[in-house]
């Protein structure tokens, strides 16, 4: 073997060596967590937990940034992480509607969908809820209401999950609503302000003020622990069961190792004592769901909500 040979092997060799040494050093800068909501509710508490849990095991710092805004698009957090390069150092927690519903509506960063998952974490104790003081109880009480009235809902934006939902099951009880309208948070204020007579909203939101308000449906197939008589809209109307979880997501092209690091980290802290506690006192599902057992939940949710798109354009 000639020396130019040997020279040349010996520098591929070392660019070889090189490149994995690289590449197990991550994470070796911050670590960005962008949540596209306001901070305070489910995902953002317990993004926040998983961005500390890895912090502490990797030794980096980490951030959660929130970034509010178009409830019903653009998402302008999910731009921000299509925006950044596929490294593993700006991760989505995402709702289900930026993989389900961000492609169908016309945003270019959100079509094709550039994500993949890294893994579920959170089905929110979404529910409809109304004011004490209005005079139904349940959502026949409002289908009947809603007969001789005027009610408002307020929602956190049209082509959002809970949304459909919410206007499907109107349709099946044979009502609408006579107006709607987007907000970023649904809480006890909203109602108390007599801005909108119901809203669709995360429990964690009207916790404070729980014996103040009325829950006429949980969204979703399970009944929430902290509502148990309440019945879910799946009971009212099968064709309508969708959950509403969260989940971390990367851009496609991530690199496997940082996917990894991830995920190890996100499952351990879903686990955890604190996460669960948070769990009990909420009334949400706090857990680990696989990369592959999240395709297949995007794959059915899709199917589920051209059913609801196709009752609601009767």
């Amino acid at each position: 073997m000639s020396k130019f040979v040997k020279s040349v092997t010996a520098m591929a060799l070392a660019m070889a060596a090189m490149t994995g040494a690289a590449q197990a050093e991550y994470p070796e800068k911050p670590v960005e967590f962008v949540v596209p909501w306001p901070p305070g509710d489910l995902e953002d508490v317990l993004t926040r937990m998983i961005a500390e849990d890895f912090s502490e095991a990797y030794g980096v710092p980490t951030a959660v940034v929130n970034k509010p805004g178009g409830g019903g698009g653009p998402f302008p957090g999910a731009i921000e992480v299509t925006n950044a390069p596929a490294d593993g150092y700006t991760i989505g927690s995402f709702l289900i509607a930026i993989p389900v519903v961000g492609p169908q509506i016309g945003i270019p960063e959100l079509n094709p969908d550039p994500f993949v998952p890294l893994g579920n974490f959170l089905t929110y104790p979404f529910v409809i809820a109304t004011g004490a003081g209005a005079p139904y109880d349940d959502m026949a009480g409002l289908a009947a209401h809603a007969a001789d009235n005027e009610v408002a809902l307020g929602h956190f934006g049209a082509p959002l999950v809970p949304t459909q939902v919410t206007l499907g099951l109107a349709k099946e009880m044979g009502f609408s609503y006579a107006s709607d309208a987007a907000f970023d948070a649904l809480d006890c204020n909203t109602l108390a302000s007599g801005d909108v007579d119901v809203i669709n909203t995360t429990l964690q939101l009207i916790l404070p003020c729980l014996d103040d308000v009325k829950v006429l449906a949980s969204i979703g197939s399970e009944r929430i622990s902290l509502t148990p008589d309440t019945p879910t809209v799946a009971e009212l109307a099968p064709n309508l069961d969708v959950a509403l979880w969260n989940g971390l997501f990367v851009l496609a092209g991530t690199p496997q190792d940082a996917q990894d690091k991830i995920i190890a980290v996100a499952e351990k802290t879903m686990m955890s004592d604190r996460a669960q506690a948070l769990a009990a006192e909420t009334g949400a599902l706090v857990y680990w769901q696989s990369a592959d057992e999240v395709k297949a939940q995007i794959a059915t949710d899709i199917e589920t909500l051209a059913g609801i798109e196709a009752l609601l354009a009767e």
